[in-house]
């Protein structure tokens, strides 16, 4: 007896294709962008609290006034933010400590979404779901991290 494919068997043969597909996309892609993509977001913020290499006047106005997070001086907050939003993408964009800055990143992401802006969660869902891949699966291939445990660890 010959079997006959039924008319069903053709687009799940494409869905499995296609499925297939992406299954190949290596962690490698997807771990730089994981860290590229929450690291430039987190650069520009900092870029705009700082006015060459010092605190902007404005940044410290935006921690009292605006962001008015508890239990933290705006001005510390200023700073600490400042310096985060620029060390933690460094790290993240060249593979270094990714998990760690992920993590670092993360917390300042609920903090974010907790104190400050409480209606963006779609946005911060974002950012969190990035850095959330870098810490479960690491930076990837193309990464500082990478490099260092091979040479340290072994392949």
């Amino acid at each position: 007896m010959v079997s006959v494919p039924s008319p069903a068997s053709a687009p799940l043969r494409l869905v499995r294709r296609a499925v297939s597909l992406l299954d190949r996309i290596p962690h490698a892609v997807v771990g730089l962008c994981a860290r590229l993509f929450p690291a430039a977001v987190f650069w520009q913020s900092g870029q705009t609290k700082v006015d060459g290499f010092a605190l902007s006047d404005s940044a410290v106005v935006l921690f009292r006034e605006d962001y008015k997070l508890p239990f933290v001086d705006p001005l510390i907050a200023a700073h600490a933010a400042a310096i985060a939003e620029h060390l933690f993408p460094a790290l993240l964009v060249v593979g270094l400590a990714s998990r760690a800055s992920a993590l670092a990143l993360l917390v300042m992401t609920a903090v974010i979404q907790i104190f400050v802006y409480p209606g963006a969660w779609p946005t911060h869902g974002v950012w969190a779901t990035c850095l959330l891949v870098v810490l479960a699966r690491g930076p990837g291939l193309v990464s500082l991290d990478h490099l260092i445990a091979r040479r340290f660890v072994g392949r």
